[in-house]
């Protein structure tokens, strides 16, 4: 039935010039007419449509029965259609790692018209570092001085930030400018971990080797050198002896955190962080735990009047006082009348260089075992 359907489909484009009152009448299910038509449009792209009226007011009917497919993209790429970018977005968004993704957004930065494209960018929109993933993926210079702005811009969203920086990486270009931005020390501190794995794993041997010198990884046990996170994520952990990494005293998890009845309520609890974060956040927030810092969890630093000192996570708070907790999780109540200053802190209370605790293959192992807590199933 098929095959009849767009034989005749094929011959109601030759003799209407393209109307699709030929599939609308055939009885054919929708998504059965929209494979008719877009069957019957493959055999005629390259076609000028500004010469036929009638087949490219067919075109645009096609056209926007695919919005946010992969057939939405091809149709503007083989008619050339113009001022479609919205929807080219939207495909973007929707497949950034995917070729129709892809060739969407090259479609996007090739049209030179980046009005939406820009306005997305700077939205609040969940999905923007979607879209910069897409941009990264495409491969093109194009993207750098796009985004290379946003890498120091404190006003965007740290999410939309790292993102840039590792779309950057991908683009000989974007990668130079991020190692300008280190050697210039604007390269902000939220971004600068995800800056180091990046560039020291890029493929062009003299900014690699450049990477290596200004953003050094960050350093292991006995002083080696840590794999990029990339590479990391290739190896296979043992939940078991993360879980016996994670209750070290030496390494000190068990001291800040819980999981289910163990561990110590001082940072955020990890009986299901398998379920919030992935294996390459859990790394990041291991080694480089200051570039995202849980909402309620900022350090504080209190000056008393009397001279003393107070340092830690503001539990509570009233107009009277504020209760402190230490780094040893122990409460303290302070009234506001005696504090002569407070500020939040840049860095987490969360201490850095715990890789420095373990060899690779136990950092290895206690994300493992981290990505397995998630919540119960029944």
């Amino acid at each position: 039935m098929m095959r009849s359907l767009v034989l005749s489909f094929g011959l109601c484009f030759g003799l209407l010039s393209g109307s699709v009152r030929c599939v609308a009448d055939s009885g054919a299910s929708e998504s059965d007419r929209t494979a008719i038509a877009i069957e019957a449009l493959s055999r005629l792209k390259g076609m000028d449509l500004e010469t036929k009226p009638s087949l490219k007011a067919a075109v645009m009917k096609v056209l926007d029965s695919t919005r946010g497919t992969t057939n939405f993209v091809t149709i503007v790429r083989d008619f050339q259609l113009q001022d479609q970018n919205v929807g080219l977005l939207e495909v973007a968004v929707k497949y950034p790692a995917e070729e129709s993704g892809v060739e969407a957004m090259r479609l996007v930065l090739s049209s030179h018209e980046l009005t939406q494209l820009n306005a997305f960018l700077q939205s609040t929109n969940a999905a923007v570092p979607k879209a910069i993933e897409a941009m990264g993926n495409t491969r093109e210079k194009d993207i750098v001085p796009v985004l290379l702005p946003m890498v120091g811009n404190n006003q965007r969203d740290v999410s939309v930030r790292r993102q840039a920086v590792k779309s950057l990486a991908l683009v000989q270009e974007g990668a130079t400018g991020l190692l300008q931005l280190a050697q210039e020390d604007k390269l902000p501190n939220d971004v600068k971990f995800v800056a180091t794995s990046e560039l020291n794993q890029v493929r062009w041997p003299e900014l690699k080797a450049k990477a290596a010198q200004v953003l050094p990884l960050p350093q292991g046990r006995n002083t080696e050198s840590l794999p990029p996170v990339a590479e990391l994520l290739k190896r296979t952990g043992d939940s078991a002896h993360g879980a016996e990494a994670f209750a070290r005293q030496e390494v000190g998890c068990i001291n800040c955190h819980r999981v289910k009845d163990k561990g110590v309520d001082l940072g955020p609890a990890l009986t299901e962080i398998g379920d919030k974060l992935g294996k390459d956040a859990l790394f990041e927030a291991i080694l480089d735990p200051s570039a995202g810092i849980a909402f309620g969890y900022e350090a504080w630093q209190l000056e008393l009047k009397n001279g003393d000192e107070a340092f830690g996570i503001i539990v509570s708070e009233t107009a009277e006082e504020i209760t402190i907790k230490d780094t040893k999780a122990i409460p303290t109540r302070i009234k506001k009348s005696e504090i002569a200053k407070r500020q939040q802190m840049k860095t987490s209370i969360m201490p850095a260089g715990l890789q420095q605790t373990m060899s690779t293959q136990e950092l290895v192992d206690l994300v493992e075992y981290l990505s397995r807590l998630k919540k119960a199933t029944h």
